[in-house]
């Protein structure tokens, strides 16, 4: 009975990391196609860029409106429901371009529907498996978020392979095929079993939640979290092609496919790793990202510039997990609406760090290690939260001490 029970519970989790892929599909699929839409459909710049701005909004929006709503819904239909938007945005992102008069607003339908699939997914994976009966759940969460690197790194290489073996102009096909894994993870998630992380009843408040210090310096944590990986991956192509004077094929590969890999690497290591004091670990890995990104900056040679990319990769991998373990451990009241502002706050970091870099550098006339060079305020101020959450830990110890017994 316990192996059986044991059983089911490792198809929550495994269900999961294919949920984290769904995500990554959401995230890369879209840009690999900004040239080719863009010649397709005589679509200006502003037009692209605003694609990605809309996807991260409407996540942004749907991670601030789970933090109340999905308790109520239930976890069940609410991650069905976000499978089902990512698959059907998927599906019509290869159909609707063509069928509407005006192929812009499709794609935005599109983009709307599975970016709403995006955001119910990233806030309710993690506490899915957090809820889980594994035996490590720090490991597990470690584990769980590095699916979302090979997801990228994935979606990537077959997208390459197969726009070279059938040509980019047949992308649309592609899309479809991409909706397939939702589409099965949804039968999946109405299947497998699922508990809350907390009862109802027990769970903290969002009112609960705004007044207790430790949530906000979390949510700071996650916010140079996201920004300290953004700020890098997101220009990791255009560094490489720049670097290694690449073509854009080469750059995606040596690029973000590297960056990815390695953050991903990083993340199964950190699941082997969840003896270490997770304090201490995020000081650790936000001195190597400020190394990275002094290498990526000031390296004579282009090769150990990329190096530099690369080892930020390595050095943000655990920051985002790393958080939300110190939260789970922090917070164990703090339920859904937790993860809701973590995923919200760390979605806010993912958008403005590459914002802000890609500003700085054009301030500097068009000079991508100027933003770079800016970027590195970010694990900077990840080590100014950490020593607040240190000194809040101590402040809440002493006053427990002083507790009459």
């Amino acid at each position: 009975m316990r192996q059986r029970l044991q059983t089911s519970w490792r198809a929550t989790i495994y269900a999961s990391y294919a949920g984290y892929i769904t995500q990554a599909i959401i995230n890369s699929f879209l840009p690999l196609l900004f040239l080719t839409l863009q010649r397709e459909f005589q679509l200006s710049l502003s037009r692209i860029t605003f694609l990605v701005t809309f996807n991260f909004g409407i996540q942004l929006f749907v991670d601030f409106a789970s933090a109340k709503l999905v308790d109520r819904i239930g976890y069940r239909v609410s991650i069905v429901a976000a499978h089902v938007f990512a698959a059907v945005g998927l599906l019509l992102l290869g159909t609707l371009p063509y069928v509407l008069p005006v192929p812009y607003y499709g794609i935005l339908f599109c983009v709307m529907l599975y970016a709403v699939g995006g955001g119910l997914t990233e806030v309710l994976i993690s506490p899915i498996v957090e809820a889980c009966p594994t035996d490590d759940k720090a490991a597990a969460m470690s584990f769980l978020h590095s699916f979302y690197c090979w997801g990228v790194v994935g979606v990537i290489v077959l997208s390459t392979l197969y726009f070279h073996i059938f040509g980019i102009g047949n992308w649309r096909y592609l899309a479809m095929l991409w909706a397939i894994l939702p589409s099965v993870n949804a039968l999946v998630y109405s299947q497998v079993p699922i508990r809350h992380l907390v009862e109802k009843g027990e769970r903290m408040s969002v009112r609960g939640l705004a007044k207790t210090v430790l949530f906000w310096i979390l949510l700071l944590m996650m916010i140079c979290a996201g920004a300290s990986e953004q700020a890098m991956s997101q220009w990791a192509s255009a560094f490489a092609e720049r670097a290694l004077g690449v073509g854009k094929t080469f750059g995606d590969l040596l690029g973000a496919c590297m960056f990815s890999i390695l953050m991903g690497t990083a993340r199964v290591i950190h699941a082997k790793l969840t003896y270490i004091d997770g304090k201490k670990y995020q000081v650790f890995c936000s001195i190597l990202a400020l190394s990275g990104y002094l290498l990526a900056v000031f390296a004579p040679l282009p090769a150990l510039g990329l190096a530099g990319c690369g080892l930020v990769g390595f050095a943000v991998g655990a920051m985002w997990p790393g958080t939300f373990n110190l939260a789970a451990a922090g917070m164990p009241r703090g339920g859904t609406a937790l993860f809701a502002f973590l995923a919200l706050a760390g979605d806010i970091g993912c958008s403005s760090g590459p914002t802000l870099t890609g500003l700085v550098a054009s301030a500097a006339g068009d000079n991508l290690k100027m933003g770079l060079l800016f970027a590195m305020i970010f694990p900077i101020l990840m080590i100014c939260a950490v020593w607040l959450l240190q000194r809040n830990e101590a402040s809440a110890a002493a006053a427990g001490a002083a507790q009459p017994e």
